[in-house]
């Protein structure tokens, strides 16, 4: 069953890959073949399939290999295992030059750049697609196809996020399971789940051995980056919005603090004013963004502050969690419940208009990596 499921794989790539060639003005497609395999080789090699185009007038090969998923550690053998088929097509078929392209439903942003720099051709399913060789040269960068984003969302989200949560709060120090499971409230077996996820994307490295194994994340920006594409692609959260009457932004922020303080439940400021806040940027901000889960209900916290619910012209924003694991790392500042500064970044990549570039500078000057 698994060979039949790879196969069905290889043959989907195969064909979407060529379909992208097609889309292209200055290709033309010549022949493809799949499943050719060469004993010429020690051991025998196979391409999952060859697809000869032509280029301006000029004929170019390619060698493909197909793979559901690609990171960094895997690309290192792919391409061992491509210059070998290079050099058994060379010898079989007398040509001298061919390219070899990894096709994927899946690249971590890693690997792109790692076959970049060794002049391996990659096509991610959604579309991403780069060639290069002395008669082409194409670098296409297209969002992830909708089955990419499910295998991702496995990461980014639920309690593992909790997982990516506690190791960003301390990139640079050693921790062993049972620390961050403690740290991110979630069982030792998510831990270690993540951590292969990341061993995979070599953004963390390990030492030890055993239940006293630690790991560091070595790769905290690329963790932050991917973590941020993978939000920023989903749509965006329900939230709730509602005018207050006589009342400025800030002085909202602050009677939302004394109320959320005054009966000890959960909530947290984020979005605009609390990267204000943590890294002031804007002069002027007109609305409060507010992760809430107060023990009471959200038509009750609204009737408390005046405020009516509107569809535009808001000036206060109010986000229902998914889970409590939103609140983790929280700061006060101000005597107000702010969400951690990882939160804010990932809430205001999903905004509009300046909060992107409220989110680099948050980052800038508050994360700093």
């Amino acid at each position: 069953m698994d060979k039949i499921w790879s196969q069905n794989l290889e043959r989907q790539l195969v064909s979407a890959f060529v379909e992208a060639l097609k889309s292209l003005p200055t290709i033309a497609i010549l022949n493809v073949r799949e499943n050719v395999r060469y004993r010429t080789s020690t051991p025998p090699v196979e391409a999952d399939a060859i697809v000869q185009i032509e280029v301006n007038e000029k004929p170019v090969t390619l060698l493909i290999e197909a793979k559901s998923s690609v990171f960094p550690r895997d690309a290192r053998e792919l391409i061992w295992q491509l210059r070998s088929l290079q050099k058994a097509f060379s010898a079989s078929e007398g040509v001298e030059q061919a390219l070899p392209v990894i096709a994927s439903r899946s690249l971590s942003d890693g690997t792109k750049s790692f076959l970049r720099s060794e002049n391996v051709g990659y096509f991610e399913e959604g579309g991403s697609l780069h060639l290069a060789n002395p008669n082409l040269y194409i670098l296409l960068e297209k969002p992830p196809s909708k089955r990419a984003l499910q295998t991702s969302r496995t990461l980014f989200s639920g309690r593992r996020s909790q997982v990516l949560h506690a190791l960003l709060q301390q990139p640079g120090s050693w921790q062993t399971v049972r620390e961050l499971s403690e740290k991110a409230f979630v069982s030792a077996s998510t831990v270690s789940q993540v951590l292969v996820e990341l061993e995979k994307r070599e953004w963390v490295s390990s030492r030890g051995s055993g239940p006293h194994k630690e790991r560091q994340l070595q790769e905290p920006n690329s963790l932050l980056d991917a973590w941020s594409k993978h939000v920023a692609a989903l749509p965006k959260p329900p939230a709730k919005r509602f005018f207050v009457p006589s009342m400025k932004a800030e002085e909202l922020m602050n009677r939302i603090g004394q109320i959320g303080n005054a009966r000890g439940g959960m909530y947290a400021i984020t979005g605009e004013w609390a990267a204000q806040i943590y890294a002031p940027f804007l002069s002027s901000i007109s609305q409060v963004r507010c992760r809430y889960a107060l023990n009471q209900s959200i038509s009750e916290f609204a009737s408390e502050l005046n405020a009516s619910e509107v569809n535009e012209g808001s000036n206060l924003v109010l986000l229902e969690p998914k889970s409590y694991g939103e609140f983790l790392f929280r700061e006060e500042q101000r005597g107000i419940w702010l969400a951690s500064p990882i939160v804010v970044y990932l809430d205001l990549a999903q905004g509009d208009g300046r909060a992107k570039e409220m989110a680099e500078h948050l980052r800038r000057e508050r994360i700093r990596f």
